[in-house]
């Protein structure tokens, strides 16, 4: 297994990256990780190193280096319950100046540069996201249904606008979609309007709950982590890469 850190050139400067691939001298299907808002750390790049293992070149973004380069900020080995609020409240003023026009010109970066890349194979990508990452992987999909063949979120707000903002998000997805749902993030009215708005619009998709989850399931360095629905999303998100981004 190869890995790096990269930078991205974007409209508003660079965004570094991490990246992880096989080693072996083939071209493989690019994926787009997207963190969640606590960013590139240990624990995102070992799920980008265990992705990468099953034949895909991962790039996991820095979203906010607008700010500066990742860590932007001081993280614990884990983030419980007793230090979330404190770390919540220095990255809430990220987050907000995070809007839809930022996360659509770094999704072209991202793209265009994910492409370019020597170990990455032609033909579509993926694109995957946690927590805020889910959403923007959303965003990312829906914005380049030629490029994007298959996308997946965790625990993320897809819905919480509500019906409308639904609308407008999946008119133009042709991806194939896989939601998972952390049991305290949404309603189930609000899932039942997410899935509604899905159907209405023609995608391909699973959106379910994973029993017994808080927000934040996958990350294992968090008091939320739950290995057996960590276990399901690699499950889910594998079988959905198989069927839309073949290895060789």
């Amino acid at each position: 297994m190869t890995t790096k850190t990269l930078q991205i050139p974007t409209p508003d400067g660079q965004a570094d990256a991490f990246a992880a691939f096989p080693d072996y001298g083939e071209r493989h299907p690019g994926v787009l990780m997207y963190a969640d808002a606590f960013g590139i750390r240990p624990v995102l790049e070992e799920m980008a190193r265990e992705l990468a293992e099953h034949g895909y070149y991962v790039l996991v973004p820095n979203f906010f280096y607008r700010h500066g380069p990742a860590p932007l900020i001081e993280l614990p080995e884990h983030i419980g319950e007793e230090v979330r609020p404190a770390v919540i409240a220095q990255l809430m003023p990220l987050i907000e100046a995070h809007t839809a026009e930022r996360v659509l010109s770094d999704a072209d970066a991202y793209l265009r540069f994910l492409s370019t890349q020597p170990g990455v194979s032609a033909g579509p990508v993926a694109v995957t996201g946690y927590c805020i990452g889910g959403l923007l992987a959303m965003r990312t999909a829906a914005a380049h249904p030629e490029q994007v063949a298959a996308v997946a979120g965790f625990h993320g707000p897809v819905g919480a606008d509500g019906p409308d903002s639904l609308h407008r998000l999946f008119s133009k997805l042709t991806a194939q979609v896989h939601l998972g749902h952390a049991e305290s993030d949404l309603a189930p009215e609000a899932i039942g309007e997410l899935n509604q708005a899905l159907d209405a619009a023609g995608v391909g998709y699973t959106s379910e709950i994973y029993p017994g989850t808080v927000h934040g399931f996958t990350m294992a360095d968090t008091d939320a982590f739950n290995p057996a629905a960590l276990q399901r999303h690699w499950d889910r998100l594998l079988a959905l890469l198989d069927r839309t981004l073949p290895t060789s």
